[in-house]
C-alpha cells in the first residue's frame, strides 16, 4: 500500500532544527583537525557527520549544490540523496558546504563554518536553489539598510558593473558614513590586485580574508558584524549558499559569472549559457521563493559566528538558523556534554563519542 505524502504546512519550519543539528555535528567532528594542516581530513570528518545526521532524518533530500569537486576534496556531491527517503516523507532541495574555509581550518585560522540551505517545494517556484555552471562569480553583497535606501530612492542605485568608487560612495551615503569609514571585505587573492588598489585609492577600509566567503558575503547583513560591503570573485556554489542566507536577513547580493579563461567561456557558451554570461543575478535569482531555510555553525571565529569553544568535558557551538518566509533569525548557543554526546557517522553507521 502506497503511503500518502505528508502534507504539512510550512514543513521547513517543523524540521529546521534537524538541519542545525547536522551543521553542529559537522563542526564538532571536524574540530580535532583544526590547525593540523589536513584540510581533506577535516572535510571528510564533516561530510561523514553530516551524512550520518541526515540518515536519521525522515526527508527525501536531494543535493542540488554540493562541494568537493573543485579541489578534489571528499565532498557531498550534486545528485546525492540525503535522508531516509521513506515514502511520503517531505521533499527538500539541498545546497551545502560541510566546511566553508577548509584552508582556514587546516591552519587553525578564523573564518570557517559548516552551512546548509534547503528548500521545500513551493507553488510557482521551478528552481529554488540555482546551480550556476561557472566555476567563479563576481559578487557584491550589502545589508538591509542599503536595500532600504535603494527602495526609498526608487532606483537601483548600486550596480555590480559600476566603478568601485561609485559603489563605495553610494554605500556610504546609504549608511550615513564617510567613505573612509566604509568597511569592505574580500578574499585575499592575486586576481583582486586591481580592485584592492582602487578601494585603497578611494580610502575605504579593507579587511582581507584567506578563505571562507560565505560568512564574509553574509556579514554586511548581520548587525554589528563590522562589515559594510562584500566584493570580489569567489566560488559559484558559495554564492548560492550566501544568497539563501542573505535573503533571510533582508540584504541583497549581485553576482555575475566570471569565466577563468577563454576555454571556460567557450565551454559555457557551448553548453548554452551565453545569454547568462552577462546577466546580473540577485539573491532572489540564486535562492528563489520563500520556503528556504539557512543554517550554519561556526568552526572557527568569523564575522558571522563564533567558532566551537571546547573546555574540558564541554563544547559550546554557535549557530544561526533562519527562514526566508518569516525572516526570523535565531542565534543558537548550544552546550554539548562530551561525556554523553555522540555523533552518528555514515562511514560505519554507528554512534561515536566525540
Amino acid at each position: 500500500m502506497r503511503i500518502r505524502r505528508q502534507d504539512y504546512h510550512d514543513i521547513e519550519r517543523i524540521i529546521e532544527f534537524d538541519f542545525v543539528r547536522a551543521t553542529e555535528v559537522a563542526a564538532l567532528n571536524s574540530l580535532p583537525w583544526l590547525g593540523r594542516g589536513e584540510k581533506e581530513k577535516a572535510d571528510a570528518a564533516a561530510c561523514d557527520a553530516l551524512r550520518g545526521m541526515f540518515d536519521l532524518m525522515n526527508i527525501c533530500g536531494e543535493v542540488v549544490i554540493g562541494e568537493g569537486i573543485k579541489d578534489d576534496a571528499p565532498g557531498i556531491f550534486k545528485g546525492e540523496q540525503l535522508g531516509t527517503w521513506v515514502p511520503g516523507s517531505p521533499q527538500f532541495d539541498i545546497a551545502l558546504d560541510p566546511i566553508d574555509g577548509t584552508t582556514n581550518i587546516s591552519k587553525g585560522a578564523p573564518n570557517s563554518i559548516s552551512c546548509i540551505a534547503a528548500a521545500s517545494p513551493e507553488e510557482g517556484v521551478k528552481v529554488a536553489l540555482r546551480d550556476i555552471p561557472s566555476f567563479y562569480m563576481m559578487k557584491l553583497s550589502y545589508g538591509p539598510r542599503v536595500v532600504q535606501h535603494m527602495q526609498i530612492t526608487g532606483i537601483d542605485t548600486i550596480k555590480l558593473e559600476s566603478p568601485i568608487e561609485e559603489i563605495l560612495l553610494l554605500v556610504g551615503q546609504a549608511l550615513n558614513k564617510r567613505v573612509q569609514d566604509v568597511v569592505v571585505t574580500m578574499l585575499d587573492r592575486p586576481r583582486h590586485k586591481e580592485i584592492v588598489a582602487e578601494i585603497r585609492k578611494v580610502g575605504a577600509s579593507l579587511r582581507m580574508i584567506s578563505d571562507g566567503d560565505i560568512a564574509a558575503a553574509m556579514a554586511p547583513s548581520i548587525a554589528d558584524s563590522g562589515i559594510d560591503l562584500y566584493f570580489g570573485i569567489g566560488g559559484s556554489p558559495e554564492a548560492v549558499l550566501a544568497a539563501a542566507g542573505i535573503k533571510c536577513l533582508g540584504g541583497d547580493m549581485q553576482c555575475m559569472m566570471w569565466p577563468r579563461d577563454e576555454k571556460e567561456r567557450k565551454s559555457l557558451i557551448g553548453e548554452g549559457h551565453e545569454a547568462d554570461l552577462g546577466r546580473v543575478f540577485f539573491a532572489d535569482d540564486l535562492a528563489n521563493g520563500k520556503n528556504i531555510i539557512f543554517c550554519a555553525t561556526g568552526i572557527s571565529d568569523s564575522a558571522l559566528l563564533r567558532g566551537v569553544k571546547s573546555t574540558g568535558p564541554t563544547a559550546t557551538t554557535y549557530s544561526i538558523l533562519m527562514r526566508a518566509k518569516s525572516r526570523t533569525v535565531r542565534f543558537i548557543r548550544a552546550s554539548h556534554d562530551l561525556q554523553n554526546k555522540t555523533i552518528r557517522l555514515r562511514s560505519d553507521n554507528r554512534e561515536h563519542k566525540i
